[in-house]
């Protein structure tokens, strides 16, 4: 769906269109439940957040002054709610690692050597917080940036954990 597309929808939609309320929806669910799944590897407790993030997004989509953010402020949505489910149920998602550069890695250069199925379970093992940052950089292709503003914390922050992230995706997979 191109961008002018999807304004236009959430313009629709902010309206009480529920026909483009739910095209916009569908245009996402996959991608969003992508992320969900891949941050808790639970396909119960993502269909769960899935819903929750989808009810949020209907109660507050008027209250999105600029469209062109629409994606972001989805992504926002649903980490939070992530989030909000890891403290509830006590998983300690936060690193304490704090560096201020971080390495550089070309995933295409490497992509023929790379297992895809070792690289999903090491993956897994990182912290909710690391995957958040790997998944939206790498997956979503956000920046640095826009992966702070979509997190809500420090750009350093954003850097630390996916540095070691990456870290620790090259330790295990060395």
């Amino acid at each position: 769906m191109t961008k002018e597309k999807q304004i236009l929808l959430v313009l629709r939609a902010q309206t009480g269109d529920l026909e483009a309320y739910n095209t916009l929806l569908k245009s996402i669910q996959t991608k969003v439940y992508w992320y969900i799944w891949k941050l808790l590897n639970d396909k119960s407790l993502a269909d769960d957040i899935l819903q929750e993030v989808f009810i949020k997004i209907f109660r507050k989509l008027s209250l999105l002054r600029q469209p062109e953010f629409f994606l972001p402020w989805v992504f926002r949505i649903t980490t939070r709610e992530l989030f909000r489910h890891l403290k509830k149920q006590r998983i300690k998602y936060e690193s304490s690692l704090e560096e201020d550069s971080i390495d550089t890695y070309n995933i295409e250069e490497d992509k023929a050597d790379i297992d895809v199925e070792k690289l999903a379970r090491l993956i897994d093992k990182l912290s909710p917080a690391s995957r958040a940052v790997i998944t939206l950089h790498y997956n979503e292709e956000m920046t640095i940036k826009e992966i702070s503003d979509v997190l809500e914390i420090p750009t350093g922050t954003v850097k630390s954990r996916l540095s070691y992230g990456l870290k620790m995706l090259r330790a295990g997979y060395g």
